[in-house]
């Protein structure tokens, strides 16, 4: 009799406990290498897509965390634990926290959106969240900018996204605005050949689209050229700065004079007019 009783009693004990928790341990094992292997081939689909390595590990890290929580839920259903009291807990607390990092949270998702839509790469010279440097590292929170000194700047994400970027690495070719000012008793004829002659001597110069000179305003001290060359984005600041310098020395060279705001004093019976 008494081994009869706990004989049934060890099969009652198997059915209540045993086998739930063997199937929930199954659930949770089967399941953790499903996860893996779901999130490798989504990452091997994105690599062929030539998609970019920071939303590939972004993507498949979130996709294996949800699959986790899924195969940890049915776990514990198998265990008897009412799931849907428990994903409204998970909920609740996934509310809670998501409040207290709002800002976090606003700034992940804009990482999401400068990974997905890309106004800018890494090595980009942009002026974006208020300051301006090469893209060193997109992160999910914030990104990494190298100011023109040398200085690491790091913007988070949300900054960025809610204000202008300007990407001055992103078009090949860029123009060179500048404005030269003249003296009034200068041959303006003269002052039009000289530019001509030194941007068509400046290889750095592109041909098309083609430079323009123009006069650009009749200043107060000056007679005032717009001269608007186009190069290589890389380019800019070599031949701006080679362009300033060489005008300058033609302009001495051939006694072409850049005045400098002065004003006329005149003196009317001992007191200035």
């Amino acid at each position: 009799m008494f081994q009869n009783i706990n004989q049934e009693t060890l099969m009652t004990l198997v059915q209540e406990y045993a086998l739930p928790l063997f199937w929930a341990l199954l659930i949770l094992f089967v399941g953790r290498l499903v996860a893996r292997g779901f999130t490798s081939m989504i990452r091997r689909a994105m690599a062929r897509a030539k998609i970019d390595e920071t939303l590939i590990s972004f993507t498949t890290h979130v996709t294996y965390i949800a699959m986790l929580a899924f195969v940890f839920i049915a776990a514990l259903g198998k265990l008897g634990v009412e799931t849907t009291s428990f994903a409204a807990v998970l909920a609740a607390a996934g509310l809670a926290i998501g409040l207290s990092l709002q800002g976090s949270l606003s700034n992940f998702a804009s990482g999401v959106i400068l990974i997905l839509f890309r106004p800018f790469k890494a090595g980009d010279f942009v002026e974006a969240g208020g300051v301006a440097g090469a893209i060193e590292e997109i992160q999910i929170f914030s990104t990494k900018i190298r100011s023109p000194d040398n200085k690491q700047i790091i913007v988070p994400n949300g900054q960025i996204t809610s204000s202008t970027i300007v990407n001055y690495s992103a078009k090949e070719t860029r123009r060179i605005d500048l404005v030269i000012g003249v003296s009034y008793k200068d041959d303006l004829k003269k002052v039009r050949t000289v530019l001509q002659e030194i941007l068509a001597n400046e290889q750095r110069v592109l041909v098309d689209p083609a430079p323009v000179i123009g006069l650009l305003e009749l200043g107060d001290s000056s007679v005032n050229f717009a001269v608007r060359p186009w190069v290589s984005t890389g380019d800019y600041w070599p031949v701006r700065f080679d362009l300033l310098e060489t005008i300058k020395l033609r302009f001495d060279a051939e006694g072409i004079s850049i005045p400098f705001p002065q004003r006329d004093l005149h003196i009317v019976s001992g007191k200035v007019a």
